[in-house]
């Protein structure tokens, strides 16, 4: 285990290195001229090659790479091209919010999606098991731009007003007030992530039930809670570990309708914003981030395996 460890932590340190290599390939090749971009289309080419050189534009893309890379290891992450604050003040807070929505919507899917899932393989076929089969083709069915507004609509607008309509306060301010402007953003995304998860544990624990080793565990006379908890649900529960894993990284920047319709100040809204102006240091920010939460977040996975599963051989 300690091998896999030291081996897995090399191959994710390459992993970033690669992924860093190609996020700053892709902002370089955003078309257009970012001096232009920023000065608009009225600049002279010697206003032009001043704010190049101001910037550090000019120099060759290798020498630009290595400072950028050297920068984010540093601690230095640089400046914003749009607003001129420096890009950690500007990507941490977001990478927070982002962060703080990802687990309380990852939680709340998981107080729900695994017992729902687990009670429609124990009733695999009766009136409960066909109820869990409809709230997941519901929730796998309605886009979250459709249920976002929806619940915006309802009760965020005058029909009901029973949550802020959008924005964000920090848990400083109070658990209260955090919880309510969270509530429906949060609510949005675990309409869509619940359907999946709870499909997948449902058919998951339905295999599993069939499986030689939890009719063993029957014959042995251990009791149906036992063979449930200790047997069935440890082994179902890998798959979901890996599309939890896969959630946390696509809620960290890939929720940007969610963020859009409610306004949440999250980085995936910062991202899509930057892109817009062009706004280079804060996208290769933004995104290495991204990256570091999907290979941290899988590596992560991989322990919980072996925890759950210690028949798992890493060799």
């Amino acid at each position: 285990m300690k091998k896999y460890i030291i081996k897995r932590l090399g191959s994710i340190f390459v992993t970033l290195l690669v992924l860093s290599f190609i996020i700053f390939a892709l902002t370089q090749m955003l078309p257009g001229n970012t001096a232009k971009f920023i000065l608009g289309k009225f600049a002279t080419p010697e206003r032009m090659a001043v704010l190049e050189q101001q910037l550090g534009l000019n120099r060759p893309w290798y020498v630009q790479y290595v400072d950028w890379l050297t920068g984010f290891v540093t601690g230095d992450w640089g400046t914003s091209f749009r607003g001129g604050e420096t890009v950690d003040k500007l990507v941490i807070p977001k990478a927070i919010h982002s962060f703080q929505l990802a687990v309380l919507t990852l939680v709340t899917v998981v107080l729900i999606s695994i017992p729902f899932g687990i009670l429609g393989a124990v009733t695999h076929g009766s009136l409960p098991d066909r109820l869990v089969l409809v709230l997941s083709y519901l929730g796998i069915s309605i886009p979250t731009y459709v249920s976002g507004t929806m619940l915006l609509l309802l009760f965020g607008g005058p029909m009901l007003s029973v949550f802020p309509a959008g924005g964000y306060v920090p848990l400083r301010e109070g658990v209260v007030p955090w919880l309510q402007h969270m509530a429906l953003p949060v609510l949005s995304l675990v309409i869509l992530l619940t359907a999946h998860l709870m499909s997948l544990t449902r058919v998951e624990m339905i295999e599993t039930l069939h499986s030689d080793y939890v009719r063993t565990a029957r014959l042995k006379g251990l009791s149906e809670l036992t063979v449930l908890g200790k047997h069935a649900l440890r082994n179902s529960l890998l798959p979901t570990i890996t599309l939890l894993a896969l959630d946390l990284g696509f809620l960290m920047g890939g929720i940007v309708v969610i963020e859009e319709i409610f306004a949440f100040p999250g980085l995936g809204r910062l991202i899509v914003h930057s892109i817009r102006h062009r706004d280079l240091p804060v996208i290769q920010m933004s995104m290495l981030i991204v990256a570091i939460v999907y290979t941290l977040s899988n590596f992560a996975a991989d322990l919980l395996y072996a925890y759950l599963n210690p028949r798992i051989d890493y060799e």
